[in-house]
């Protein structure tokens, strides 16, 4: 499963730097046959120290993690939704990408010139927002014009597109984020195709600095999900990757064994089949029954088969939904 955080963020709040303390802790481009060869992606392990134990357990000779795909997105400037900058290049990257992490930066530092003459992390995240608001405005009403001719002519499909556009166009034109309005399934699905930047889950990223003052106020007013950290000091990371993991509705379940112990990624509330297809898409068809145990269970037995003489491993059938943390061993 390919799934990629884009970090965004104004000049000099410390975006290239994190990204380049994240890809210090990149994994072997090979084991992932999806990566892309490129110098602004980063393939960054989700730190999991069960992996560790189960490998321990089964003496496994190899261990592969659950892993998240970090994008280091040009720099935006006030304006970049009119294409000034490297706006329409921004703007484009961050509609490829699942997720946004948006750096701001919270200290303060004479010697590194905030873009606006002083640090205002509140400031920041709205300026950045609302490039993203201008950006999504036009496009829904592009889409809505388009859309006319076929409303007009009595379109079902085309008549519930246009009212949940009109939703979506009326929060635009406020100035917030289309994923505050609150979407039902179905409407989501509507306008899922159209790839809307302010409908993606954001995190936001306080840049702290151990070495600068920094602004402890604005912190209270953060509008959303956020996690500190300290790019140049590179502490706070690993809880980064895992509120990024979360962000994206992403669990794990493992598989183990004397050749390797492996992290699957998936997202939450997966069927055993369709858990299934991380290891290959053949798995959803072919599945016959899976064999789990949960992760605390079997270290709690000390191994596969003292658990199974617990009663703790279970046959699960295709409707079984997938735990994060189950150990399973699927037969097709």
């Amino acid at each position: 499963m390919k799934l990629s955080i884009g970090i965004v963020g104004l000049p000099n709040v410390g975006k290239s730097t994190l990204f380049n303390a994240l890809t210090k802790k990149s994994v072997p481009a090979e084991n992932y046959p999806f990566c892309t060869i490129d110098p602004s992606v980063g393939i960054v392990p989700v730190p999991d120290e069960r992996l560790a134990k189960l490998t321990e357990i089964y003496q496994s000779e190899k261990t592969i993690p659950a892993v998240i795909e970090f994008v280091d997105i040009a720099g935006l400037v006030k304006g970049a939704a009119e294409g000034e900058g490297l706006g329409n290049k921004f703007l484009t990257n961050i509609r490829e990408v699942d997720a946004i992490a948006e750096v701001v930066r919270v200290f303060k530092d004479d010697d590194i010139i905030h873009v606006a003459g002083k640090v205002n992390p509140i400031n920041d995240i709205e300026v950045i927002n609302l490039e993203l608001v201008l950006a999504d405005e036009q496009t829904v009403s592009k889409r809505l014009g388009n859309l006319q001719k076929d409303v007009k002519a009595g379109n079902k499909l085309a008549i519930a597109e246009e009212a949940v556009l009109k939703k979506v166009e009326a929060v635009l034109l406020e100035g917030k984020l289309a994923q505050t309005l609150g979407l039902t399934k179905e409407e989501k699905e509507i306008v899922k195709g159209m790839h809307l930047l302010t409908m993606k889950p954001i995190l936001y990223v306080l840049n702290n600095s151990a070495a600068s003052e920094n602004d402890d106020e604005a912190k209270s007013k953060i509008p959303g999900m956020y996690v500190e950290i300290d790019s140049v000091f590179g502490t706070g990371l690993d809880t980064l990757i895992k509120k990024s993991y979360e962000l994206l509705g992403l669990e794990t379940y493992f598989t183990t064994g004397k050749d390797e112990t492996r992290a699957w990624t998936i997202e939450k509330g997966s069927t055993a089949p369709v858990a299934g297809t991380a290891i290959h898409t053949d798995f959803k068809d072919k599945f016959i029954r899976a064999e789990v145990v949960s992760y605390d269970d079997l270290i709690d037995a000390g191994s596969y088969a003292k658990a199974r003489e617990k009663g703790k491993v279970r046959v699960e059938g295709k409707e079984y939904i997938v735990k994060d943390g189950d150990v399973i061993e699927f037969r097709i």
